[in-house]
C-alpha cells in the first residue's frame, strides 16, 4: 500500500475526517500463507476466519472466495454469512448463548455447530426427534487442562462424568452424528499449541464410534506486526509455519498411520486481518501542558486499540511539506474523548505539525468491532486496491446510532 500526504489528505477531505485504511490485499495474502504454511505439514487443513475479529463484510466474502470458512459466534455474525450468500456449510457455529433457531438452522443447512454447555443439548435431542431422516451433525466444545494460566470458560469439563454421559447419550441415538471435535484458547503463546494438539488427538480416540470428521483448534495466533510492536510482548511472536510445524506437524504425526485421517481446522482472527488495516488521524492540535507535549487527535484510543493493552502501535506521521512542522522527543498522542487516559500513541519521536495525518498501523483485530459509539459516531473504511478508493463502511452518522431511541415522549 503506497501512502503519500497528498493521498491521504486527499481522502480526509472527501470522508471529512479520519479513516481507516483497508489493504484487502494483504489480507488475501496473509490466508494464503498461512493456509499455506498448515497444509505443507498436514494436507488437509482448513481456515475457518473469525467473524468476531473484524467483520467487514469484504474480508468475509474474501474468505469465501478463498474457499475458508465463517467461524461465526451469533445469529448477527451468521446473519452476514446470508448476506452474503456463503453456504451454510462452510458455516462454524461456537460460543455461549445461542438461540436454538439459530443452532437448527445452521445444522439443518449443513453447517457445524460446537455445543459449548450441556444447557444446548435438549435442543440437539429435540432436533433429532423432530427430524428423523435427517442426520443431525454436531461438534463439541472441549475444556482441558493446557498449563496456560488460565481457566478457560469455554466447552465441557471433559474431565466430568457427565461429559461422559453425555456423550453416550448422544452416540446412542441412530441420527445424531458426533463430526467434530473443538477447543478454544486465548493464549496465542507457541508453546500452548502442542497442548492443544495433544488433548484433541486425545480425545478423538475416546469419541464413541469413530465418527469425528474433523478436529478444531481454535484461534489465537499472533499475527504479523512491526519489530516495534513485537518488542511490546513478554512473549517470542511466531510465524505462521512455526505455528504450523507444532499444530499441523503433530495431528500429522498422530494420524500417520491411520486409514482415516480427520480435517484439522483452525480459527484465525488477528493472525489474517491484524495488518490489514490502518487508522489515519488529523492533528487538532498541539499544546504543551507544564512542560509535556500533547497532540490531540480527531481518534481514540478506542478505534485502534478498544482492548487497551497499553501497547503503542506502529506510527507514520505524514506532514504537509509547506507547513510548519516542530521536533519533539517524548510527545503523546491523545484522543478526542473527555476520559483522561485516551491515548493512542506515547512518546513519540519527530516532527509534527498542525494538520498533519498520523498514521497508525496493525489495527485490523478487534478495532471495529468493539469501538463503542461513545462521544461520536465511528468513522469510514476506505478499501486501496490498484489505485483506487473504495468505501466499505461509510461514516456513521447520528441516525445510526439513535435510530433506536425515542425522542417523542
Amino acid at each position: 500500500m503506497n501512502l503519500s500526504y497528498t493521498l491521504l489528505r486527499e481522502i480526509e477531505q472527501e470522508q471529512e475526517g479520519a479513516f481507516y485504511l483497508l489493504d484487502t490485499e494483504q489480507f488475501s495474502q496473509n490466508f494464503r500463507e498461512l493456509l499455506d504454511a498448515f497444509r505443507h505439514y498436514y494436507p488437509q487443513s482448513y481456515i475457518a476466519y473469525s467473524y468476531k475479529t473484524n467483520y467487514i463484510p469484504r474480508l468475509c466474502q474474501i474468505v469465501n472466495e478463498l474457499g475458508g470458512c465463517a467461524e461465526v459466534v451469533s445469529g448477527m455474525e451468521y446473519e452476514i454469512t446470508k448476506r452474503l450468500n456463503i453456504p451454510t456449510q462452510r458455516v462454524h457455529l461456537n460460543g455461549p448463548c445461542q438461540e436454538p433457531e439459530v443452532i437448527k438452522e445452521i445444522i439443518l443447512g449443513g453447517g457445524c455447530v460446537n455445543l459449548d454447555d450441556y444447557v444446548e443439548v435438549p435442543t440437539i435431542l429435540q432436533l433429532a426427534e423432530q427430524y428423523p431422516e435427517k442426520t443431525i451433525r454436531i461438534g463439541i466444545r472441549c475444556n482441558f487442562e493446557i498449563n496456560d494460566g488460565v481457566t478457560s470458560r469455554f466447552g465441557f469439563d471433559v474431565t466430568k462424568s457427565a461429559f461422559q454421559q453425555m456423550l453416550k447419550e448422544l452416540t446412542a441415538i441412530k441420527n445424531i452424528q458426533i463430526a467434530g471435535i473443538q477447543c478454544h484458547y486465548a493464549c496465542r503463546a507457541l508453546d500452548t499449541w502442542q497442548p492443544r494438539a495433544e488433548g484433541i488427538c486425545q480425545l478423538y480416540e475416546e469419541i464413541p464410534g469413530k465418527t469425528v470428521e474433523h478436529v478444531d483448534l481454535g484461534g489465537g495466533l499472533f499475527g504479523k506486526m512491526k519489530e516495534s510492536l513485537k518488542a511490546q510482548f513478554d512473549t517470542p511472536i511466531p510465524s505462521y509455519d512455526e505455528y504450523a510445524k507444532v499444530v499441523a506437524g503433530f495431528i500429522a504425526r498422530h494420524f500417520a498411520d491411520s486409514p482415516q485421517k480427520p480435517d484439522l481446522f483452525i480459527e484465525p482472527g488477528s493472525a489474517l486481518a491484524g495488518d490489514c488495516m490502518k487508522f489515519v488521524a488529523p492533528v487538532v492540535s498541539i499544546k504543551d501542558i507544564r512542560g509535556k507535549a500533547i497532540a490531540t487527535l480527531l481518534g481514540s484510543v478506542y478505534n485502534i486499540n478498544p482492548t487497551l493493552n497499553k501497547k503503542n502501535p506502529p506510527v507514520t506521521v505524514y506532514g504537509d511539506p509547506n507547513e510548519k512542522r516542530e521536533s519533539y522527543t517524548d510527545l503523546d498522542f491523545a484522543g478526542y474523548t473527555c476520559i483522561e487516559c485516551d491515548y493512542l500513541y506515547k512518546g513519540y519521536q519527530g516532527e509534527l505539525g498542525l494538520n498533519d495525518l498520523v498514521v497508525f498501523d496493525n489495527v485490523g483485530s478487534y478495532s471495529i468491532v468493539l469501538k463503542p459509539p461513545f462521544i461520536l459516531p465511528n468513522f469510514p473504511v476506505i478499501e486501496l486496491k490498484d489505485g483506487r478508493k473504495c468505501v466499505v463502511k461509510r461514516k456513521e452518522t447520528f441516525d445510526d446510532l439513535f435510530h433506536t431511541y425515542e425522542f417523542n415522549f
